[in-house]
């Protein structure tokens, strides 16, 4: 029996590849290679360690690190909540992240003027100048590791990346796991 419905990808979930989109009881229960969130985990540790090895070689960063540069780069000043929103880590990963990052000088903490209670992290000029010395060694991970796609493909990937994370996002506010069709 299906968990889940396919939307008209054919019987049981089957793409038009062959492959399953879903683990299917029929076949023995979950199989970790047709279970998609044991994929896309397998995928970003194996993404995030290559990019963390050159991160901390060449940099002294950790991933946490450079996602807090980047994020600080492209959107301005942050709150630490508003930092936790925007990178879905968690706040104690922020929090370190942040403490690392204001040792080394690369951002710093003014008072946040509308909530007392907070801070806003901002990149200094050497942290602005750390994100334009990396970011196009970021670049060419990201062009490396989509060589073997279509420009269709990295369309098509980005665009499910953002239906995934919303769909995760609802799941998690909901409190209950979902209910397993029976």
């Amino acid at each position: 029996m299906s968990l889940l419905r396919s939307g008209g990808r054919g019987p049981q979930g089957a793409a038009q590849d062959g492959l399953t989109l879903h683990s299917v009881e029929a076949e023995g229960g979950l199989k970790l290679d047709a279970y998609l969130p044991y994929r896309l985990s397998v995928a970003s540790n194996a993404v995030s360690g290559l990019i963390a090895r050159a991160y901390e070689d060449r940099f002294g960063l950790t991933v946490p690190q450079w996602r807090l540069i980047c994020v600080l780069a492209e959107d301005g000043g942050m709150t630490q909540v508003q930092i936790v929103a925007r990178t879905v880590m968690d706040k104690v990963t922020v929090s370190r992240a942040a403490q690392g990052l204001v040792k080394r000088r690369l951002i710093k903490r003014a008072e946040n003027k509308t909530d007392g209670r907070s801070h806003v992290l901002t990149l200094t000029p050497e942290g602005r100048s750390l994100h334009s010395e990396i970011a196009p060694l970021a670049l060419a991970y990201e062009a490396a590791l989509i060589a073997g796609l279509s420009p269709e493909d990295v369309t098509l990937l980005k665009r499910l990346l953002t239906r995934l994370q919303a769909a995760a996002g609802q799941l998690s506010g909901e409190g209950e796991p979902p209910k397993i069709p029976g």
